[in-house]
C-alpha cells in the first residue's frame, strides 16, 4: 500500500493552467498517481497508510527561493523555519559572487569577514570542506530544505588573483577557468557574481565572458548582481545581456529591481530591454523579491577602492582619518559606486543587524536618527559602526519603488527569490515572508498575479532554469516536493517590527514525501538534500 494520500486538494500544479480538484498519491518520495475529481467519480478512491484531507487546500509544488544567502544557515540551524514555513523546498545558494566554496585557507578567513553580514562569522560551523563538491557532500548529511548552489565568481577571483583592482594575467585567467569548471563538474548550477562588490567588481567585461563561456559549456547559467541598481541601471541590465549572449551562456538576472529616486516608474524600459533580447532569441530569467526596501551591508557602501586588498586593508583605511575623509566625500557627494553611484542618503540607511552586542542601540535606526541623537555627523556614526562592528553591520536600504515591483513581478520571465538575510535583530521580512507576502498580498488582495500564474513564477519556471526534470510541477513520477496552503489567510507573518514572525495558512509542507511542516508545525525531518546541475 502507498505511503500517503492527499484527498480532495484544489491542486495548482505549477503549469500556470487552471486549478483541479484531485487525490495526489505518494510513495517513495515521489507522486505515483493523481486522481481528478471527474476520474474518480463512480470509481474506487485510492487508498493508501495515511490520508490527509485537504478540503479547502491548494496543493501545489514546493516553492523555489532562487535567491538565499543561507549558506552558513542550513548547516548551523537544523529547524530553518524561516525558509520551510514559507513552503520553500528548494534554495539556491551562492549568491552575489562570494561564499564558501571554492576556498583555501587565506580565502576562507577572508571571506567569513566580508560576508559576516549576510550569513554570521560561521564561528559556530565546522568548515570542513574547501572545494564545492565537498560543501555540497556537507549539504547531503542532511538539512531542512534542499539546496542547490552557484559558484561564487568574487570568492573564485579572491583565490586566483586576490583582492586587488587590477587584471587578471592569462594564467590567473586560466586558474579561474579551471575553478568555475571544477565547481560546475561537482554539481553546482551556475555561476554567480557580485559587481557591486569586492573583489568580484573588479572583473572587466572580458574577463566574465570568458568565465561564462565555461558555464555555458557545463548548461550552467550566469546569475549576475550587476554593477548598477540605481545610475546607470539600465546600462548594467544592458551590459550583462550582451555579455551573456556573446558567451552564448543563459542568464538569471539577481533581484531584479529598479532603486533610488532616478529610477521611479522605469520599470518598463527594463521590461521593453529585456523583450527585445527575448525576442532576439536570448535565453533570459529574473528574480525579484516582493517588497521596496533592499538590504546588504553597511561595508556594501563603500567605494570600491576602499575595499581594495580585502577586509583587513579596508579596515584599517577606515582607521586613518585622511582616506577615511575621502570616503566620505565619495559616499556624499561623488555617489559611491559601492552605493550603485547614487550619493548616499542617511536617512534612508536603517540598521538591521550587528555582530558586536554593544552596538545593538543602533538596530531599528537609520544613521541619520542616530547621529542626530548623538550629535555628530552621519558618516562619524557609520565609521564607528563599520570599525567597531569590523565591517559586520547590516543594513536596510528604503530606496525601492511599488509600481516597479508590481510591473516587474508580471514579466512572464519572473521568478521568486527572497535575497533573505537571517543575520541581525531585525532582518528583512522578506527573509521570512517573501512567499506567502507573494500569495496573500499580490494574489489575493491586490490581484496582481492570479494564483494559477504566481505559483508557476515561483516553481515550474525555476525549476526549468534550474534544469531540473522532475521537480516544479505536480505531475505523476515527479518528486514529492509539495506544500499545502489555504488560499483565504496566508500571509506573512513578518512585519519591518517583528521581522521573525512565522507565515499563517500555510499547515503542511513535505519534501521527498516526508512532513517538514505538519499541522502548522516544524517536524525533526532533515529531508533535503543539495541538488546538483543535471548533466547536459
Amino acid at each position: 500500500m502507498e505511503q500517503l494520500v492527499i484527498r480532495d486538494a484544489d491542486v495548482v500544479d505549477g503549469s500556470g493552467e487552471p486549478s483541479y480538484r484531485a487525490d495526489v498519491v505518494i510513495d517513495g518520495g515521489r507522486i505515483v498517481s493523481i486522481v481528478k475529481e471527474a476520474a474518480a467519480a463512480g470509481c474506487q478512491r485510492p487508498r493508501a497508510m495515511r490520508e490527509l484531507d485537504a478540503e479547502g487546500l491548494v496543493l501545489s509544488p514546493g516553492f523555489v527561493d532562487m535567491h538565499a544567502h543561507s549558506d552558513l544557515a542550513l548547516l548551523r540551524d537544523p529547524d530553518h523555519s524561516a525558509k520551510a514555513a514559507q513552503g520553500v523546498t528548494l534554495e539556491v545558494l551562492g549568491q552575489d559572487g562570494l561564499s564558501y566554496a571554492p576556498v583555501d585557507d587565506r580565502t576562507l578567513a577572508e571571506v567569513r569577514i566580508a560576508i559576516a553580514g549576510w550569513n554570521g562569522s560561521g564561528d559556530d560551523v565546522d568548515f570542513d570542506w574547501r572545494s564545492v563538491g565537498e560543501y555540497l557532500d556537507r549539504l547531503d548529511r542532511g538539512i531542512a530544505v534542499n539546496a542547490a548552489y552557484l559558484v561564487p565568481q568574487g570568492t573564485v577571483r579572491a583565490l586566483a588573483v586576490g583582492w586587488e583592482d587590477r587584471a587578471a594575467t592569462p594564467d590567473e585567467l586560466d586558474h579561474m577557468r579551471r575553478l568555475v569548471a571544477e565547481g560546475l563538474a561537482q554539481g553546482a548550477v551556475g555561476l554567480s557574481s557580485g559587481l557591486t562588490y569586492t573583489p568580484g567588481m573588479y572583473a572587466p567585461d572580458a574577463e566574465l565572458t570568458e568565465l561564462c563561456r565555461v558555464v555555458a559549456e557545463y548548461g550552467g547559467y550566469y546569475c549576475p548582481h550587476h554593477r548598477s541598481y540605481g545610475a546607470g541601471a539600465l546600462e548594467a541590465y544592458a551590459e550583462m545581456v550582451a555579455l551573456a549572449r556573446q558567451a552564448g551562456c543563459p542568464l538569471h538576472l539577481a533581484h531584479a529591481t529598479m532603486n533610488f529616486g532616478v529610477n521611479k516608474g522605469r520599470a518598463p524600459e527594463l521590461l521593453a530591454l529585456l523583450d527585445e533580447a527575448l525576442a532576439a532569441g536570448a535565453d533570459i530569467t529574473l528574480d525579484t523579491y516582493p517588497y521596496t526596501p533592499g538590504s546588504t551591508t553597511l561595508a556594501a557602501m563603500l567605494p570600491s577602492w576602499a575595499n581594495e586588498g580585502g577586509p583587513a586593508a579596508a579596515l584599517a583605511r577606515l582607521t586613518d582619518d585622511a582616506a577615511s575623509e575621502r570616503v566620505r566625500h565619495h559616499l556624499e557627494t561623488v555617489g559611491s559606486d559601492g552605493c550603485h553611484g547614487v550619493p548616499i542618503e542617511w536617512d534612508t540607511i536603517e540598521i538591521s543587524g550587528v555582530t558586536d552586542p554593544a552596538l545593538t542601540a543602533f538596530v531599528g535606526r537609520t544613521v541619520q536618527e542616530s547621529a542626530d541623537a548623538r550629535g555628530e555627523s552621519p558618516w562619524t556614526t557609520a565609521r564607528r559602526l563599520l570599525l567597531t562592528d569590523r565591517l559586520g553591520t547590516t543594513i536596510l536600504q528604503h530606496v525601492g519603488h511599488e509600481e516597479n515591483v508590481r510591473t516587474i513581478m508580471r514579466h512572464p520571465v519572473h521568478t521568486g527569490g527572497s535575497d533573505g538575510i537571517l543575520q541581525g535583530t531585525k532582518p528583512h521580512p522578506r527573509a521570512y515572508g517573501t512567499f506567502p507576502h507573494y500569495l496573500g498580498h499580490y494574489v489575493r488582495e491586490l490581484g496582481v498575479l492570479s494564483l494559477e500564474e504566481c505559483v508557476a513564477h515561483l516553481t515550474a519556471r525555476p525549476a526549468a532554469r534550474l534544469r531540473l526534470p522532475d521537480r516544479g510541477l505536480v505531475r505523476e513520477g515527479y518528486r514529492a516536493d509539495l506544500v499545502l496552503f489555504d488560499p483565504r489567510t496566508v500571509a506573512a507573518g513578518s512585519t519591518f517590527a517583528d521581522p521573525r514572525r512565522l507565515p499563517t495558512g500555510i499547515p503542511h509542507v513535505l519534501i521527498d514525501g516526508r512532513f517538514v511542516i505538519e499541522d502548522g508545525r516544524r517536524t525533526d525531518v532533515l529531508a533535503g538534500r543539495a541538488v546538483r546541475r543535471a548533466p547536459l
